[in-house]
């Protein structure tokens, strides 16, 4: 049986190619594709690739391949999804930004299968992620040892990131999933038959990237690289046992070797580990791990819904946590916590069957498969390290991640000619291409189009919250913030949280016109009764109606609302500081308000707002 496998690329070959290397390394260098703006053109670029992909299929009247069966496994799981958002979870608006990753994935993982067919295509796709990765490790150098604050795209983030090699990403973890992905498949085109020349610009190029992975200060990375180097030699299926453990062995030394080096020459890098040492392990990421964990334990079979890790995860605070995890920094419990065990087992199947299927195909064929090898270590590193980090939410990492996924399957498991379709119609390319532009234009576009406008407005409006109300930066921001959020809710109503954004920015513009305040009340009541209708289970969303209310006088209703937010968030401390502002407004109530606020104080200690205005009501009132 013969490969199907063209021996000289054709254009349109070299279009795509080109097109998606263009993707994946604007995406990677734009902060990672990661914020509402990068997204956007994230997700416009992988749907003209798709397009581009359909059109060439449907033109090309040569063309008897049949589509790569590794191709159709994201299916299930990417239907499964977009039946969450559809129907399942509390939170749609969040839910699509997960299923159009999923998708993304999924149609790149898709067209480097099947429409990449030659090697030259492939390594130009391959040799742009290494000169990303470079750029990335020059980048981290000049934040290291220069400017810690410069970012090639994106705002810079302060606080365990100073000091630490982020490269083209806001988080340096991140960055290390990029070398992680990119340094075995690296080291494979080392060690695989070469000439010399070729051998030492590979070796240097590993050198370079393992730099960086050093300046990263990633203590998951590092470990997940160790593990998945040191048990590598147990998966060579051609080795004897023997001469597995004795291989395996010699690893282990080797990066024993190397992790003393590393601390005896890098402070920064013998800093962390001893922080990890002397702190007992993580800080936080078990709180997050344990809200996941009991999350699914909500909904084992089909999770709570795509996208609602973070919103649900307010019924499961611990005493004491404060962070916001957004995500459950471990990719596994936060597929678990939100599409339960039918999503695990979906997508668990699916890398299995493509691993059965690449198996088989390497034993029947007896090739060669060095870099594949590499790739293939690369990406279980890159799945070690998912146990701490969110990689998958980064636009960036995600298509990287599915883009050497389908350059390894396609190496080792290629498509023989037996396999072909000589009378495949190519009607359903024309399909699938005016459908990918119908479904951004109606879905993706204007969700990120109104995320692109909400994100700046909220963080204008939480900078004005630490000012005083009579700051003239409240009459500056406020407009262009309020105007920004209406206009996010025409793009895409149904998003909530927009709606509870545009609340609060009405809320606060009482402060600059208070001779409006009840009209400003009730507009601002109407938006955050919209943000419940879609989602009544974010505390967040009552307790802006409860302050809507409280503009206009309606006190007995907003202590409803109030009362409804501490129950759905009951270890948040501003859900608390909310409530007893609400019940000091009124002298009879004084003694609840007090309860309030001390217990806000019990979970945040440093709570100025909440410690000052209970110093004011403790304060004797005159006779």
């Amino acid at each position: 049986m013969s490969l199907a496998r063209t021996s000289v690329a054709s254009r349109g070959e070299w279009l795509l190619a080109g097109l998606l290397a263009v993707v994946l390394a604007g995406t990677l260098l734009a902060n990672g594709g990661y914020g509402a703006r990068f997204e956007f053109l994230t997700a416009l670029g992988t749907v003209v690739v798709l397009v581009v992909f359909a059109a060439l299929r449907f033109f090309d009247r040569a063309s008897a391949r049949a589509p790569h069966p590794a191709g159709w496994l994201a299916l299930p799981f990417t239907a499964y999804a977009a039946i969450h958002v559809a129907w399942l979870t509390p939170t749609p608006w969040l839910g699509q930004r997960d299923l159009s990753l999923w998708i993304q994935m999924a149609v790149v993982f898709w067209v480097v299968l099947n429409g990449l067919p030659s090697r030259s295509p492939r390594r130009l796709v391959f040799l742009t992620l290494v000169v990303v990765a470079l750029v990335g490790v020059v980048a981290g150098c000049y934040q290291v040892f220069v400017n810690p604050g410069w970012r090639l795209a994106g705002a810079a983030r302060a606080g365990e990131q100073t000091g630490r090699a982020t490269g083209t990403f806001a988080l340096a973890n991140s960055f290390a999933g990029l070398l992680l992905l990119l340094l075995p498949a690296v080291a494979a085109r080392v060690f695989r038959p070469a000439t010399a020349t070729s051998r030492v610009w590979w070796m240097w190029v590993g050198l370079v990237l393992l730099v960086g992975l050093v300046l990263t200060l990633s203590r998951g990375g590092w470990l997940a690289l160790a593990i998945a180097l040191a048990i590598s030699p147990l998966l060579a299926a051609r080795l004897s046992w023997r001469r597995r453990a004795l291989t395996a062995l010699a690893i282990v030394a080797v990066l024993l070797v190397a992790s003393w080096m590393v601390g005896r020459w890098v402070p920064a890098a013998r800093e962390r580990v001893a922080q990890l040492v002397s702190d007992g392990g993580e800080r936080t990421r078990p709180f997050m791990w344990a809200g996941a964990w009991r999350l699914w334990l909500d909904a084992p079979i089909a999770g709570n819904g795509a996208g609602s890790y973070n919103l649900l995860f307010e019924r499961h605070r611990t005493e004491g946590f404060r962070d916001e995890p957004l995500w459950a920094h471990n990719e596994y419990l936060n597929l678990l916590a939100d599409y339960g065990l039918i999503g695990a087992l979906l997508a668990g199947g699916a890398v299995l069957m493509v691993l059965a299927g690449c198996r088989r195909a390497v034993e029947a064929s007896g090739f060669r498969v060095w870099p594949a090898a590499g790739i293939g270590l690369g990406l279980l590193a890159f799945a070690l390290q998912m146990a701490f980090e969110f990689h998958l939410k980064i636009p960036g990492l995600a298509l990287t991640a599915a883009a050497l996924a389908g350059l390894g399957v396609a190496r080792v498991w290629p498509l023989l000619e037996s396999e072909s379709s000589p009378s495949a119609r190519r009607w359903p390319w024309l399909f699938v291409g005016c459908l990918a532009l119908a479904a951004w234009f109606l879905g993706e576009r204007p969700r990120a189009a109104a995320e692109a406008r909400r994100v700046p407005a909220r963080a204008a409006l939480d900078g004005l919250a630490s000012r005083p109300t009579g700051d003239p930066d409240y009459a500056r921001v406020l407009p262009k913030a309020r105007d920004d959020l209406a206009a996010a809710t025409r793009l895409h109503p149904g998003n909530a949280g927009v709606w509870a954004d545009l609340s609060y920015a009405l809320a606060l513009t009482a402060f600059v016109s208070p001779e409006r305040t009840v009209d400003l009340g009730r507009e601002a009541e109407s938006a955050a009764d919209a943000a419940i209708r879609l989602c009544p289970l974010a505390g967040e969303f009552w307790a802006r109606r409860g302050e809507a209310r409280d503009l206009q006088g309606l006190w007995a209703e907003a202590g409803g609302d109030f009362a409804r937010a501490v129950e759905l968030s009951p270890m948040d401390p501003v859900m608390w500081y909310r409530y007893g502002a609400h019940l000091a407004r009124r002298p009879a109530s004084r003694e609840a308000a007090e309860a309030a606020l001390r217990f806000c104080l019990r979970l945040d200690p440093w709570f100025s707002e909440s410690l000052r205005l209970l110093e004011r009501l403790q304060r004797p009132s005159r006779p």
